[in-house]
């Protein structure tokens, strides 16, 4: 009984390809599709719905309190998008940022969309809720796959020398310590290539003093956080069919964030196609600000739309 068993075994062993035992067989088993943008997260660095809203007995926060539903598309996470990019040479996930609630928003998105290795992970700047997540890379790097490849400035680079460090150096780390095994790779404000797709950073300035990146993968720009465009930035914002723009909160901007009123000024300047709004606090409400938004397009004919988090869109790179 037991010969017979092994034998049934190695059969079925022979039918398997090396993909069946690969990071992607998630996906192997599915026909390659057209490119998509997920957004695993659309909020801010805090998350909605906050802490201080739910347990202020003195006042009721509309929006945090929609939060708490299931399905309300106000509840965010950290900004933070995955480019599922298809070519010849297959399907490739490509992850912008991995903030503070990176674990949270592939726990719940990954399983639903069928998402499985991360074959890169791109870096718009090293503020926690863009690099807060680095150390949740392992569970990718110790059962998924060897490794993952980081594209960062070197600015970022050094700063995660200090908040990473063991990241950075393993040999610091304690033998037999299970940490993420992330290959660095440094990139400056030029074109640069991941797994046959062309990305062009897209400066910006992230308060006074502080650069961050946005990118481009084809016709898609994608600026998460963004307090002003430097005005050589806009030469390759050019042609944007759809542009993903930071749009902080209803009002006015901060010292860091565009808020609605200057991000819709900027998407006039930009004339994408179209825009989906990212990074929104707990004052912008997802149906009441869309509602507004929607009149633009009867009045201006600007398509414009706050995004929300687990929200798919099918893209061309």
């Amino acid at each position: 009984m037991a010969s017979l068993f092994l034998f049934i075994v190695v059969r079925w062993l022979a039918t398997l390809s090396v993909s069946d035992f690969s990071g992607t067989e998630a996906e192997s088993h599915e026909p390659l599709g057209q490119s998509e943008i997920i957004f695993l997260g659309t909020g801010t660095s805090e998350g909605i719905p906050r802490v201080s809203c739910l347990t202020n007995q003195s006042k009721t926060c509309p929006v945090c309190s929609k939060a708490t539903e299931p399905g309300n598309r106000n509840r965010r996470r950290n900004t933070s998008i995955l480019l599922r990019y298809t070519s010849s040479a297959g399907r490739f996930n490509i992850l912008v940022d991995a903030g503070k609630f990176f674990y949270h928003s592939a726990l719940q998105w990954f399983p639903t969309f069928g998402l499985r290795q991360i074959d890169a992970v791109l870096i718009t700047h090293s503020h926690a809720d863009a690099i807060g997540g680095l150390d949740d890379l392992r569970d990718w790097t110790n059962n998924v796959q060897p490794y993952i490849p980081i594209y960062v400035p070197k600015r970022d680079f050094e700063v995660m020398k200090k908040t990473h460090y063991y990241l950075v150096d393993t040999s610091v780390v304690v033998p037999g310590a299970a940490v993420s095994e992330l290959q660095f790779n440094i990139i400056e404000e030029e074109p640069f290539v991941v797994h046959n797709l062309k990305v062009t950073p897209l400066p910006v300035w992230h308060g006074g003093g502080y650069r961050s990146l946005g990118f481009r993968f084809g016709d898609i720009c994608y600026i998460s956080d963004v307090s002003d465009i430097p005005e050589e930035t806009y030469e390759l914002l050019k042609n944007c069919k759809l542009l993903i723009l930071d749009a902080l909160r209803p009002d006015r901007s901060s010292s860091t964030h565009f808020g609605l009123p200057r991000a819709l000024d900027e998407v006039r300047k930009i004339k994408p196609a179209r825009t989906l709004f990212t990074g929104m606090m707990h004052l912008m409400d997802h149906d009441k600000v869309n509602e507004y938004l929607a009149k633009l397009m009867e009045t201006e004919g600007l398509d414009v739309q706050l995004s929300y988090d687990g929200l798919r869109v099918p893209v061309n790179v």
